[in-house]
C-alpha cells in the first residue's frame, strides 16, 4: 500500500461526496423559482417552492442515513468492499439524476438524489480507513486534509455546476459520474484486498444493531454528539445562508457569490495544510478556542456592512479548518476502541443532521430577516465552545480518578506480593 495514494483516494472521495450534495444548488432555483412551468415544478399541482425545498433536503437526508450506517458496516465487511460498492452506486445515482432532469421526472429525481446521498455517506468510511492505517502525526495531518476536502466540497460543488452549466443542465452530473468512477479505480489500487470476515451477522443486523447512533449510549460520545451538532449547526447556517446575505447586503449576483466562495475555498484549503501539524496542549481546549473565533466571524457577518462582512466570510475558513484539524483526530485516538467506522460515522451524521435542521429553521427565519439565522448559528457555535470547556473538565476528572484507582490497585498488588515473601 502506498500511503500518498491512500490519502489522495480518501481526500478525493471526501471531496466528491460533498460536491455531489451541493451540486444542484445553482441548478435548481431557475427550474423551480423562475416562473416558467415545467413537469418538475408542477408535480401533483404542489407549490413549486415546496417541491424545491424537498429537492434540496432529500440528498442530505440520504447522507444522514448513509453516514450512520456505512461506517459500522465497513467495520463488519471491510473498508475496501464498502467503498467500492458505494462509489459505483453513487456514480449510478448521478447518472439517473441527469436522466431525471432530462425527462423532467420529479419522482425519479427525488429517488435518485436520495439514493446518491445514501451512498455518498461513505465519508465516514474514508475517515475510518485513514484512522486504521495511519498513526501519529501522519494520521493527524491526513485527517486534517480529509476534513478540508469535505468542507471544500460544499463550496466547490456550486462552483463546478456554475462553470459547466453553459454546456447543458445534465453536464455537471456526468462530470460527477466520471470523477466517481476514477476515484473507485484509485481506491481499488490503494487499498489491498481484505480477508473475509468470520462474522455471520447479516447486513441488516449490522445496520440495525451497529449504526453510529448506538454510540450515544456512552456518556462521552453523547457529549461529543451534542457539542458537534451545535458547532456544525452554526457552520451550516453560515454555509447555507451567506449567499443570500451577499445578495441582500452588497447586492451580488451569481458571479460575485462565486468569487467570494472561491476566496473562502482558497483560504480554507491553504489553512488545512497547516492545521494538521503537531501542537502542544489539550486538543479539546484548542478546538474550543477556534470555535469561539468561528462564532465571532459569523456574528460579524450578521452585524456588519458589506466590506467587513465579505472579509468575515473569507476569513471564516481559517478557524474552521483548524477546528476540523483537531477534533476528528482526537476522536480517533480517544474513542477508537468503539470502532473507527462507527465513531467517524457519528461525526459525519451530525453534519448531515445539522444541514437538515438549519435548512428548515432558516426557511422560516429568512422570511423575517436573513441575519436571524446567522445570529442563531453564531449562538449555537458559541454554546458549543462553552460546553467543550465543561466536557473537558469532566473527562479530566474521570481520567484522574481512573489513574488513582490504577495506582491503588498497583499498591495493593505490591503489598500482597511483599506479604507473601518470607
Amino acid at each position: 500500500m502506498k500511503t500518498p495514494l491512500l490519502i489522495s483516494a480518501a481526500c478525493l472521495l471526501a471531496l466528491l461526496s460533498t460536491i455531489g450534495a451541493a451540486l444542484p444548488y445553482p441548478i435548481l432555483p431557475p427550474l423551480f423559482a423562475a416562473g416558467v412551468t415545467n413537469d418538475l415544478n408542477s408535480f401533483l399541482g404542489l407549490p413549486p417552492k415546496l417541491l424545491f425545498g424537498l429537492a434540496l433536503m432529500i440528498n442530505p437526508l440520504g447522507l444522514l442515513i448513509g453516514s450512520a450506517l456505512l461506517g459500522p458496516m465497513s467495520d463488519r465487511y471491510g473498508r475496501r468492499p464498502v467503498l467500492l460498492v458505494t462509489l459505483y452506486g453513487a456514480a449510478l445515482g448521478h447518472a439517473i439524476t441527469a436522466l431525471a432532469l432530462l425527462f423532467e421526472s420529479y419522482p425519479l429525481f427525488i429517488a435518485a438524489r436520495f439514493f446518491t446521498g445514501l451512498l455518498e455517506g461513505n465519508g465516514s468510511v474514508a475517515r475510518a480507513m485513514l484512522a486504521d492505517r495511519l498513526e501519529g502525526d501522519l494520521r493527524r495531518k491526513a485527517l486534517s486534509w480529509l476534513n478540508g476536502a469535505f468542507y471544500l466540497g460544499w463550496l466547490a460543488g456550486p462552483l463546478l455546476a456554475g462553470f459547466t452549466l453553459v454546456w447543458g443542465i445534465t453536464v455537471p452530473f456526468w462530470i460527477a459520474v466520471a470523477l466517481l468512477l476514477m476515484t473507485a479505480v484509485l481506491v481499488a489500487i490503494a487499498l489491498p484486498a481484505e480477508a473475509p470476515s468470520d462474522a455471520t451477522t447479516s447486513w441488516w443486523q449490522v445496520a440495525r444493531d451497529r449504526h453510529a447512533l448506538n454510540l450515544l449510549r456512552e456518556p462521552d460520545l453523547r457529549n461529543l454528539f451534542i457539542v458537534t451538532l451545535a458547532y456544525t449547526s452554526g457552520v451550516t447556517a453560515f454555509y447555507e445562508f451567506y449567499p443570500l446575505w451577499l445578495v441582500e447586503v452588497p447586492g451580488y449576483g451569481s458571479q460575485g457569490i462565486a468569487w467570494t466562495t472561491a476566496g473562502l475555498c482558497a483560504v480554507m484549503t491553504a489553512t488545512t495544510f497547516f492545521a494538521g501539524r503537531p501542537f502542544k496542549g489539550e486538543p479539546l481546549l484548542r478546538a474550543r478556542a477556534f470555535a469561539f473565533v468561528t462564532a465571532g466571524l459569523i456574528t460579524l457577518l450578521a452585524a456588519s456592512n458589506a466590506t467587513v462582512g465579505i472579509a468575515a466570510i473569507v476569513l471564516f475558513g481559517i478557524p474552521h479548518a483548524f477546528y476540523n484539524g483537531i477534533v476528528p483526530t482526537w476522536c480517533a485516538e480517544r474513542f477508537g476502541a468503539h470502532g473507527q467506522g462507527a465513531v467517524m460515522g457519528l461525526i459525519s451524521t451530525t453534519f448531515c443532521l445539522a444541514n437538515i435542521l438549519m435548512a428548515l429553521i432558516g426557511a422560516v427565519l429568512t422570511l423575517i430577516d436573513t441575519r436571524l439565522i446567522l445570529l442563531l448559528g453564531a449562538a449555537l457555535t458559541t454554546w458549543s465552545a462553552w460546553r467543550m470547556g465543561g466536557w473537558h473538565a469532566s473527562m479530566r476528572r474521570k481520567d484522574q480518578g481512573q489513574d488513582q484507582n490504577q495506582d491503588k490497585d498497583k499498591d495493593e498488588d505490591d503489598g500482597a506480593i511483599e506479604g507473601a515473601l518470607p
